[in-house]
């Protein structure tokens, strides 16, 4: 093929590709734009196995793509969407694996290649891995394969430090030891081994809310890695399409800390996922033993739970302005359809309802406006945080499917927690709130929400979101 020909080729299937990125950002052309990515990304594959010309080759190409084909065909049939955010780690990670694989062979074939192509492809087997090792454990801690809390290590910012920068530092004998293939596969495999040890590491530290914004890190740092090691064999498809995607990724991480009032240098030092230590509390004065503190202090009057919760269920059925805040336990309990039930009941009684989604609702980005779009919402009715945070006070009742982290105000009070400082959805404004939650246990990041302590305004729904939210609906 033609250099002028394949070039011109290859800026247009980089275009097709930013348009599908494109289409992908509204709900209503989000397939499309979907197909229209795989679509160029197959048209990659031909392009270059013609460009290069594989002849006898192709036994071993086939061998590849078409059982990887079949896998990823019969993952996307069987696949819940409750597993989705694992599924969209994994898939980071085998890019990156894909990516250190392509550095791993152009450094260790046997052909000695330039101190350019030598450092990028020991820079792109670095980001690879470390991507692959983070995912890994990502996927792991989202599937519950390992502790998805925040896990310190004794001298884990130290460990952290070593590893990256004894991998770094093996790039100089990468580039010493051309021509030398023995001690290229040893300080191959010992950068392999580095970068996946910090690729570990940092995850490893990492809970609570910021788990969105480490799988938009790593799906960026697959994109880096696949536009380096583009660079180290001279393939420029391969450079602008890692780039777009490594771009892509940088914004929408860039975008949700933004919105999480967080800085990506804090959450990649772990500093946003670690408890503070609890302050000390002052010496309380002893009081005299004539003026016992029972006798002097009034008992509070007790709360008759029940009247309450029926006074919110009574305010329910009336309601004519309901937001509905949807969480991770909605997409546990696969609530979505009854929640899609319960939306055309209350407009069916004149009911307005709209739903409030926070950036890191769920397990990744958009997990939430997938779920919801699943079932046929109108992506009119959903709403981001900081286009309805103020008006929950207006609201007449506000109903919370298995959320909890996102909606806790305790992330303006209490300090040193993983959530503090966080932007949440102003749930506690409103007069009436239904919480569908399975237990009353604390969110993914451990800090207990004072709304389950309310004793005005707050009906508790506890159990299996889905059938909390079918009770609900057969109330009106």
């Amino acid at each position: 093929m033609i250099d002028s020909v394949y070039y011109i080729l290859c800026i247009v299937l980089a275009g097709l590709v930013l348009l599908g990125i494109s289409l992908m950002s509204k709900v209503k052309s989000a397939l499309w734009g979907n197909l229209l990515s795989c679509a160029c990304m197959a048209a990659a594959i031909a392009l270059t196995v013609i460009r290069y010309d594989f002849g006898g080759k192709w036994l071993w190409l086939l061998v590849g793509l078409v059982p990887a084909a079949v896998a990823g065909a019969i993952l996307a049939k069987r696949v819940k969407m409750i597993e989705m955010p694992q599924t969209v780690a994994m898939l980071n990670g085998f890019g990156g694996a894909a990516s250190a694989l392509v550095a791993a062979v152009t450094l260790t074939d046997g052909k000695a290649v330039g101190a350019f192509e030598a450092v990028t492809a020991g820079i792109a087997l670095i980001i690879g891995m470390v991507t692959l090792l983070g995912s890994v454990l990502a996927a792991g801690k989202l599937a519950k394969w390992f502790n998805q809390r925040p896990v310190i290590l004794k001298g884990h910012k130290a460990l952290i430090l070593v590893s990256a920068l004894l991998a770094v530092l093996c790039l100089i004998p990468l580039v010493l030891f051309q021509g030398n293939n023995g001690m290229l596969i040893l300080f191959t495999l010992l950068t392999a081994i580095l970068a996946g040890a910090f690729g570990w590491l940092f995850v490893l530290r990492v809970g609570g809310a910021d788990m969105p914004i480490t799988i938009s890190l790593l799906n960026s740092l697959s994109g880096v890695a696949g536009g380096i090691a583009g660079m180290a064999i001279g393939e420029p498809l391969l450079v602008a399409v890692g780039g777009i995607v490594g771009a892509s990724g940088l914004i929408l991480t860039e975008v949700m800390c933004r919105a999480m009032n967080r800085k990506l240098a804090a959450i990649l030092t772990g500093a946003t996922t670690v408890s503070a230590a609890p302050k000390a509390e002052a010496p309380v004065e002893e009081k005299p033993a004539e003026a016992p503190v029972e006798e002097a202090k009034a008992e509070a009057p007790a709360v008759d739970k029940a009247a309450v919760e029926q006074q919110v269920f009574d305010a329910f059925k009336a309601a004519k302005n309901v937001i509905i805040v949807p969480g991770y336990g909605m997409a546990l309990s696969q609530a979505q359809y009854a929640v899609r039930e319960l939306k055309d009941a209350l407009e069916a009684h004149g009911a307005q309802v709209r739903f409030a989604i926070h950036p890191v609702a769920g397990r990744m980005p958009g997990h939430m406006n997938v779920l919801l779009c699943e079932v046929d919402i109108p992506y009119e009715d959903l709403f981001q945080m900081e286009d309805i945070n103020d008006d929950f006070k207006a609201a007449d009742v506000t109903l919370v499917i298995g959320a909890n982290d996102v909606m806790n105000p305790a992330a303006n009070t209490a300090e040193g927690t993983p959530i503090y400082g966080m932007p949440v959805l102003n749930v506690g404004d409103c007069q009436n709130v239904i919480i569908c939650n399975f237990d009353l246990n604390p969110g993914y990041a451990g800090v207990p929400n004072p709304l389950y302590e309310r004793t005005e305004g707050v009906a508790l729904l506890i159990g299996d979101a889905k059938e909390s939210v079918t009770r609900l609906k057969d109330m009106l």
